[in-house]
């Protein structure tokens, strides 16, 4: 999720249309009930991305990535524990860890009736923030009017610092000026 293909527009854009505006949300959950590799009631972050985007559609081969990075972020919010209620709706709920979090509001969005459409980002801290060099998750529900009851999740991971390599490498990296001769 470091990886420069998560945090541009084209791929929050490609995310973002499985699950906003309300009527993508229900597609999606009704292509997810569809699917034999999903279980709504026990649905985890990153287990429904590929399902709903097929690899081949992701920006910049970025969808090769995917299952490592979002590994990586689960093993960093794992260890995160957690005092926030699940939602206004929900203030008794208080998952021990920021994944748990995480897991139960992504559950909530996809198994609600209707479901809640969420919004996406992916954005990378910056150098001297405090961890930096973690994974962090930021989970803002909207709600309209006096409701308690949320109208659209606003997800938002937060991947480590990563210092920018030298142009130089990232060109030899990519098999470009290397010469043997």
């Amino acid at each position: 999720m470091g990886m420069v293909a998560y945090r541009g527009r084209p791929f929050r854009d490609l995310m973002n249309a499985n699950y906003y505006p309300l009527e993508n949300m229900k597609k999606s959950v009704k292509k997810l009930k569809a699917s034999p590799n999903i279980h709504l009631p026990t649905l985890e972050y990153g287990q429904y991305q590929l399902i709903l985007t097929p690899k081949s559609k992701w920006p910049q081969g970025s969808a090769k990535y995917w299952h490592k990075e979002k590994g990586r972020a689960r093993v960093d919010l794992e260890v995160q524990p957690n005092t926030t209620p699940l939602s206004r709706d929900e203030p008794d709920v208080v998952p021990l860890t920021r994944c748990a979090l995480l897991d139960a509001c992504v559950r909530k969005c996809f198994n609600s009736e209707p479901p809640i459409p969420m919004k996406t980002n992916i954005i990378t801290h910056e150098e001297n923030d405090p961890g930096a060099n973690t994974h962090e998750i930021r989970l803002e529900w909207e709600y309209e009017g006096d409701s308690n009851t949320p109208s659209l999740l606003h997800l938002t991971m937060v991947c480590p610092y990563k210092p920018a390599r030298d142009a130089r490498v990232q060109s030899i990296e990519a098999g470009e000026g290397l010469s043997l001769g």
